[in-house]
């Protein structure tokens, strides 16, 4: 049978399970911190109204979003860096195109102040702006 015979069915369902594998290995980078949540028992949940599993909900959630915020910082910190311009510090990088001009005895203006840090092989953490702004996401 060839490739085009496939049924699109196994191709969703092979992209769904990755998809799933994926979001399982991030979720599972920052599962330690969750393992510590202490649950309450039924007997702790006021009568209220308040079922066990609102008391449940309300302690776990800290815990779960703690973890998510961890597995989150983790797998972004090695996307921030990385070199942004692979030709960066080469003899043929074109965006190593910077423009000046002066006008009489004034300081030259020049777009290398712009374009330096990516001509360079700054990675995404080390720009002037942005990086900050990684920073606070990666921690």
């Amino acid at each position: 049978m060839g490739l085009h015979a496939r049924k699109p069915e196994r191709r969703t369902l092979l992209r769904a399970g990755l998809t799933l594998t994926a979001l399982g290995a991030a979720l599972g980078a920052g599962a330690g911190s969750a393992g510590a949540v202490q649950l309450p028992s039924v007997a702790d949940a006021p009568d209220q109204g308040v079922s066990a599993l609102q008391a449940v909900g309300e302690t776990a959630a800290p815990a779960v979003t703690s973890a998510l915020g961890t597995s989150l910082a983790h797998s972004v910190a090695p996307v921030t860096d990385l070199q942004l311009d692979p030709l960066a510090n080469t003899g043929v990088d074109p965006l190593d195109n910077a423009v000046g001009t002066q006008i009489a005895d004034f300081k030259p203006v020049t777009t290398a102040i712009v374009t330096d840090p990516i001509t360079t092989g700054a990675s995404l953490s080390e720009l002037p702006v942005v990086g900050a702004v990684t920073g606070l996401v990666t921690g």
